[in-house]
């Protein structure tokens, strides 16, 4: 149990380092590199196979919400769904505006 506890950590860790340093792209070298490391300890601990895979999936999964919570946070006010609806800066935006054209 420490084992998958510990890989789940290790992988937020990996999918939070991703998102506040490298782009989108840089998962698509990341997600094997989680899986294949994963899989090797889990084999060399002797997990079972269901639960193997289970937490394979598991550390695939917590890195990816790992890598959108660090975008989220660095790029958060320049994503805007008010924007996109009815094409106007919410107040945030409009405040940063202001104080750019000043």
């Amino acid at each position: 149990m420490t084992i998958a506890v510990t890989l789940l950590l290790g992988s937020f860790v990996v999918g939070l380092g991703t998102g506040l340093l490298f782009r989108a792209w840089a998962l698509m070298l990341v997600s094997p590199l989680v899986a294949i490391v994963s899989a090797i300890v889990l084999q060399t601990s002797d997990f079972e196979f269901l639960a193997g895979v289970a937490v394979i999936v598991g550390c695939l999964v917590i890195s990816q919400l790992a890598y959108l919570l660090a975008t989220f946070h660095l790029h958060g006010g320049e994503v805007s769904m008010q924007e996109e609806v009815d094409g106007n800066p919410n107040e945030h935006r409009q405040k940063n505006v202001r104080d750019q054209d000043e």
